[in-house]
């Protein structure tokens, strides 16, 4: 069903007015932010499901505030979120997927979801950057992103060091290539990824030597790796737009879900993950 645009703002109103009296947690990865006990009291009667397309980076972030949504909202339903680069959401949603809501990791994907009909008036709800994700401790020394340049340092099976980054057509990836280039250096990739979560996972299997993932990531990796932080990384922020599909079968939760993203309990969640303000 197509909500009429008309309708958004207020939908938008009610929901801001139903959730922003979530309480406040202090900040750390996977702190809750509990509703208070009258959360739903203002606020339109959610029911039903509610598909969420989001950026791999969201991961823990977006499985943290839907926990917090259905808190507030008994009865509805938040379905298992889709998490993949925000290409290939955009791509599936252009080509018939279905979804509520899609949270893209920069704007240009959003655009073009955007363009083809598939949703208007995104808001922009965090921000992010990249940071060089290494082994435990740090074992190579790596400094800084001239130490990924080619032939600048010793990877730890002797030959040169591995670096993977996200694919060019990702948001991760587009930002690693702005950074490298910024730069001036060259850094041939041993492999590039689809999003970022899979580059981390090869820094963390070993299989790369350093990997240019986003600062969030490295934080909710915990003791699995560490972080290199890169110079001028601000250069290459990402920044990360939210919308209701003009389609969602359920477009009354999609407006509800986005105003409680941007508003200060779900602000507050973000933060927590390491996702700077819009």
């Amino acid at each position: 069903m197509t909500r009429p645009r008309h309708l958004l703002p207020v939908v938008i109103g009610l929901a801001a007015l139903a959730l922003t009296g979530c309480a406040s947690g202090d900040a750390g990865a996977g702190t809750s932010v509990a509703p208070t006990a009258n959360a739903t009291a203002a606020g339109p009667e959610l029911e039903g499901e509610l598909t969420i397309f989001a950026a791999a980076s969201l991961g823990g972030a977006f499985d943290e505030l839907a926990t917090e949504f259905e808190a507030a909202h008994p009865g509805l339903d938040v379905v298992p979120i889709t998490y993949d680069g925000s290409s290939v959401l955009a791509t599936q949603l252009i080509e018939g997927a279905s979804a509520d809501v899609f949270a893209s990791a920069d704007e240009k994907n959003m655009t073009k979801v955007v363009d083809a009909g598939l949703a208007d008036e995104p808001v922009d709800f965090a921000t992010n950057v990249l940071e060089i994700a290494v082994a435990p401790g740090n074992p190579l020394g790596i400094a800084g992103l001239d130490d990924l340049a080619d032939g600048a340092t010793t990877g730890a099976d002797g030959g040169p060091t591995t670096v993977v980054v996200c694919a060019p057509e990702v948001p991760c990836g587009n930002a690693a290539q702005t950074l490298i280039a910024d730069g001036g250096i060259t850094v041939t990739p041993a492999s590039e990824e689809q999003n970022v979560t899979a580059v981390l996972t090869k820094v963390k299997a070993g299989e790369a030597d350093a990997g240019l993932v986003y600062v969030t990531e490295v934080r909710a990796a915990g003791d699995a790796v560490a972080g290199v932080e890169i110079d001028d990384a601000d250069a290459a922020t990402n920044v990360y737009p939210l919308a209701a599909l003009t389609d969602a079968t359920n477009p009354d939760a999609a407006a509800a879900f986005v105003a409680f993203v941007a508003s200060e309990a779900g602000q507050q969640v973000l933060a927590s993950f390491g996702f700077g303000a819009p």
